[in-house]
């Protein structure tokens, strides 16, 4: 929604994808070490998109690009280039020329100047960078960008959970974070012996758990976890830095939360009716998907939900 506004550079996706032990590290890098830690793959989604499920956030043009699907995508090729550019593959060579060009310098800097390259390069004016899941290392994000505004967007946390164990580019990191029993009963793989590069087969470790996912309450007790962790880490910014939004409100009132939005970042809630045109991306709340469940289900997803849902101030 926000990728309407004409001066925005919406940076979708950067953080998530990135290599956990390296995108914060704090010791300067190179340039080159740079470009390769945002070109990467994420082994996650390349072996979900091995398998032939389509993810949303993908927005890499397959027909006509220079990858095809399942091929390992550079991570900046998954959501960033392609929702900023008619030519996500040139683009991406450029940045890459560029990127290795940079002095050796902390993560920060260069974080803060390859948004900068994005904002000239789209002839926006600002950067927001958007991860989901980032609540969860947003004590990170708070210590690089100490003076950054952060829109927390949350929803309630049973149709979280079940969202995300519908959604294969969840289910596989949940189910092995949490080594819990899959639908069948069996336990899920020790991460370490999956073979990733391997080609697919209908028992592999990963297929199973595609088809397989755990119990509903493991992804709530994720939710959770992330939902604590991020408000400890809010706990630091200051009161006027932050903004919490409903994503049911969102919903319900989109050019209300949106002129909302627009005041928190400063930004002209006018200018060429791009307001309206992101409200109108609403198309009504999404079915719920708690009511389907049997009663014990729905009492171990909630007693899952109800450390985050406490944090947020939700009724139980």
């Amino acid at each position: 929604m926000l990728a309407r506004s004409p001066a925005i550079a919406s940076v979708f996706e950067l953080f998530n994808g990135l290599d956990v032990a390296r995108r914060f590290h704090p010791e300067p890098v190179p340039g080159a070490e740079f470009a390769d830690l945002i070109s990467r793959e994420q082994p996650f989604l390349t072996a979900v998109l091995k398998r032939g499920f389509e993810l949303p956030e993908v927005a890499y043009p397959f027909g006509r690009g220079r990858y095809r699907h399942g091929d390992p995508l550079p991570w900046i090729l998954v959501g960033v280039l392609p929702r900023l550019f008619d030519d996500p593959d040139a683009v991406f060579d450029e940045v890459m020329a560029w990127g290795a060009g940079l002095p050796r310098q902390p993560l920060v800097d260069h974080y803060r100047q390859i948004f900068d390259w994005l904002v000239e390069r789209t002839g926006r004016e600002v950067w927001i960078e958007r991860s989901g899941s980032s609540v969860e290392y947003l004590g990170s994000l708070v210590e690089l960008f100490p003076r950054a505004r952060f829109v927390h967007l949350h929803r309630d946390g049973c149709e979280v959970a079940l969202s995300m164990r519908e959604f294969p580019g969840y289910r596989l990191p949940v189910a092995l974070l949490y080594r819990a029993p899959l639908a069948d009963g069996a336990p899920p793989p020790d991460p370490a012996a999956i073979d990733w590069q391997a080609p697919p087969r209908p028992d592999d470790p990963v297929t199973r758990i595609l088809a397989l996912p755990p119990a509903p309450e493991v992804f709530g007790h994720y939710w959770s976890d992330q939902i604590s962790a991020g408000l400890r880490a809010a706990e630091k910014i200051p009161p006027d830095r932050i903004l919490a939004i409903r994503f049911e409100d969102l919903v319900a009132e989109p050019v209300t939360v949106l002129r909302r939005l627009c005041a928190f970042f400063e930004l002209d809630a006018e200018r060429d009716g791009w307001i309206a045109a992101a409200a109108a991306l609403v198309h009504g709340a999404p079915p719920r998907r708690y009511e389907r469940l049997d009663r014990d289900e729905r009492a171990r997803l909630d007693a899952a939900c109800r450390p985050g849902r406490e944090r947020l101030g939700h009724a139980s």
